[in-house]
């Protein structure tokens, strides 16, 4: 029957059809339920129309037309819009990388023996915690234990009535007063009972006899000790108050969270980037982890992929508030970017601060032997690896601010080439305070100071070292006409072959900025530049330092060609850039991101980003203080003793012939001359010193001269009656330069 109230004009006698949905992308049946839909069924748009502008708003019999209603047809389905990720094929990728058979942390000696000290360490730690407070422990066993005994038998007792049952349906049968009901209950809970009393009277039995036996019985002392040392813990964990635990909890600053998916999402959501809050916000497996977490040395590694658009550089550039999100100290939470794409991040934290940790001595410390042509010992990573470094081929660069342990990194590199007796070592410190005094019997030519004599001295070792790499290259290709020279570069053989001329030279040049700074500068830095492009094929290196790295004190020139650098704490983007190279602040290398000081202050120093030995990341160079430097500096002299290098006391000044330019300029000038062309007075000087004048040009004299404060300008002379203009200097000026150096000389 229909609903009068839905339809008043409806039939009584009319059958009711019930129509059911038909689901969605199905066809329509209700035109035909007996057949299948065809096209000639329904009529089509045009005919449609038709009807509707005929009918108008009623229908034939005067109804009103549902306008409301839409007929779903046959949904064709289509190839998706976004198709599914390929599935990932079987074996190795092509360019792919594959796991490790072994997990990192037991793949190599080191790491299972840093996995074993640190646990050797911890539970170190807690025995001589607990062991110190082990009479209080004690004493609260003593009054906890009767307490725990009495609580141990009314459990039992209570366990044995087997009351906790079913004591709620029966109080519920006693409630309706259905007393069939609670019969029942009972006569199972006292079946329950009967096995449980039985339980308990043998324990009872057994614990008492064991109890006689053990007090009256003969029985060895260390039996009844090893009882009481089970027991009474357990008796007075029962009977202690929930609030007072036994044992003292062990605080200890080198707290440790492992390290988790969900901990490391919740760090880097706190990290307060926009890109990974809103992602995450709308799909919570923005951030995903390509690698499982793992264990790697002494800490957790976990390799994380950030949402699109973000850069694993900008979670680093705020790795404050990534410690923050972990609640543990910065110097244990250490992120770098990881091989693969830039917004993949590499999160290690370690098990304590690295300050905490205890770096391992320098290995070279006892009695070793260095060959320059092979990597040795440098630095160590967060992680306690060690990283090894190379001197032969290379060019080293040491930037940082005042305190960051700069010049202990570089006087490492100059410790480990003097372990190796073939090489001949010149250093310049030009900060004055004698940190690389103690290589001073080894070396060759050592300066100290930033005086103008000092100065001065740093940039004839430059001169002299561009005429080095002159003759040098002149001995490789003789070498290599022979077939002593692979590539014409020097090899161990031919550094080792006595008088080859082809030693390595290893030249230190500390705090290069005051040289730079100085009259000296603009020579010396084009002069160094063409050094450092030549030397390294040909046995020269050189360690460069320097705490102002701007294109004034250390030229661009330089920074460009040398290959490996080491950036300890800077103050700011430009001087990461200046030192790491273009870009490596915006990649994540940041520097800035440590703090000068000594550890015990707070500060990082040794702590930097190393570029050009492996992976670019954070290093901790070894630490060698003066007392260990010296006890190095007497073995490399009994090596050099031995090798017959040692430089004689009387020779270790620098061996390229001294020489004064004014003086020389004042000897060779043409009598009765106002003013000389360079040309003339060079010709003059190779004629005096061949051995360092027979390679200048015009214009190097012309530097030369500048730093004197002897300005050069153009002098005119008559030649076939033409009158021909050349740069050149005046007596005047010359022998003026001579005067007030010497009033200055007297005044110090």
């Amino acid at each position: 029957m229909s609903d009068p109230i839905l339809n008043p004009n409806a039939d009584d006698d009319a059958e009711v059809i019930p129509l059911r949905p038909a689901p969605f992308g199905a066809p329509d049946i209700t035109a035909d339920p007996t057949g299948d839909p065809s096209e000639d069924d329904a009529p089509d748009r045009d005919e449609a129309d038709d009807l509707t502008d005929a009918e108008g708003d009623d229908g034939e019999d005067g109804a009103e037309v549902d306008r409301e209603s839409v007929l779903i047809g046959t949904v064709v389905k289509g190839a998706p819009v976004d198709p599914p990720d390929e599935p990932r094929p079987f074996g190795r990728r092509a360019g792919g990388k594959r796991a490790p058979v072994l997990p990192p942390w037991i793949a190599s000696r080191t790491a299972v023996r840093d996995t074993a000290r640190w646990t050797i360490r911890e539970i170190r730690y807690y025995l001589a915690f607990h062991s110190v407070r082990a009479p209080k422990y004690a004493a609260k066993m003593a009054v906890y234990a009767p307490i725990g005994t009495v609580r141990t038998i009314t459990r039992a007792l209570h366990w044995a009535s087997a009351e906790e049952g079913n004591w709620h349906l029966r109080q519920m049968a006693a409630d309706r007063g259905d007393a069939d009901t609670w019969l029942k209950l009972d006569a199972r809970r006292q079946r329950q009972a009967q096995w449980r009393w039985i339980v308990v009277g043998a324990l009872a039995a057994a614990i008492a006899a064991a109890t006689l036996y053990l007090v009256f019985g003969h029985v060895p002392v260390w039996w009844r000790l090893l009882a009481a040392v089970i027991a009474l813990p357990l008796l007075a964990r029962m009977g202690r108050p929930a609030d007072k635990p036994i044992t003292d909890r062990v605080t200890n600053t080198g707290a440790y969270r492992k390290l988790t998916a969900e901990l490391v999402r919740r760090a880097l959501l706190n990290v307060q980037l926009k890109g990974i809050t809103s992602a995450v916000a709308k799909d919570p497996g923005a951030i995903s982890f390509p690698v499982e977490i793992h264990r790697d040395g002494p800490g957790h590694l976990a390799i994380v992929d950030l949402p699109y658009g973000v850069e694993a550089s900008e979670v680093i550039a705020r790795r404050g508030k990534l410690a923050s999100g972990l609640r543990l100290p910065l110097d244990q939470v250490w992120p770098e970017p990881a091989p693969g794409h830039t917004g993949r991040l590499a999160l290690w934290v370690g098990f304590e601060p690295a300050s905490q940790m205890r770096q391992p001595k320098w290995p070279l410390l006892k009695g070793a032997k260095v060959d320059v042509f092979a990597p040795f010992p440098f630095a160590t990573t967060p992680r306690m690896d060690v990283i090894n470094a190379l001197l032969m081929g290379r060019n080293w660069l040491f930037g940082g601010q005042p305190g960051s342990g700069k010049t202990f990194a570089l006087r490492l590199l100059a410790l480990a080439a003097a372990l190796d007796p073939r090489v001949e070592l010149r250093i310049y410190e030009m900060k004055g305070v004698g940190d690389f005094k103690p290589l001073a019997p080894v070396c060759t030519e050592y300066g100290n100071g930033f005086d103008d004599d000092t100065l001065a001295a740093a940039a004839q070792l430059i001169d002299w070292l561009y005429a080095e790499c002159q003759r040098r290259s002149k001995r490789i290709e003789h070498y290599a006409d022979l077939g002593k020279a692979p590539e014409n570069k020097v090899t161990p053989e031919l550094a080792s072959l006595t008088g080859s001329g082809l030693h390595p030279l290893v030249v230190v040049l500390d705090e290069l900025q005051e040289l730079m700074l100085s009259p000296h500068g603009k020579r010396a830095g084009e002069i160094l530049e063409k050094v450092i492009k030549l030397g390294r094929a040909l046995g020269v290196i050189l360690l460069i330092g320097t705490q102002i790295p701007d294109k004034d004190s250390l030229p661009t020139g330089i920074t460009r060609n040398v290959n490996t650098r080491f950036c300890l704490s800077v103050a700011d983007q430009t001087a990461n850039d200046m030192i790491l190279g273009t870009s490596q602040y915006k990649l994540g290398h940041r520097a800035t991101a440590f703090k000068p000081g000594p550890p015990s202050e707070g500060g990082e120093a040794g702590w930097g980003i190393l570029r050009g030995i492996g992976e670019t990341g954070a290093r901790c160079s070894y630490y060698v203080d003066a007392d260990q430097a010296a006890r190095i500096v007497e073995h490399a002299i009994a090596l050099r003793t031995d090798a017959g290098t040692l430089p004689a006391e009387a020779t270790q000044t620098r061996e390229a012939p001294a020489y004064d330019v004014l003086t020389d300029v004042a000897t060779v000038w043409p009598a009765g001359e106002d003013a000389a062309w360079n040309e003339t007075l060079l010709e003059r000087l190779t004629d005096l010193r061949g051995d360092v004048y027979a390679t200048w040009k015009p214009a190097q004299l012309t530097a030369a001269l500048s730093t004197h404060g002897v300005k050069v300008g153009q002098v005119g002379r008559r030649i076939d009656g033409k009158t021909v203009n050349r740069r050149g200097p005046t007596h005047a000026d010359i022998t003026t330069a001579i005067t007030n150096r010497k009033q200055k000389r007297s005044q110090d």
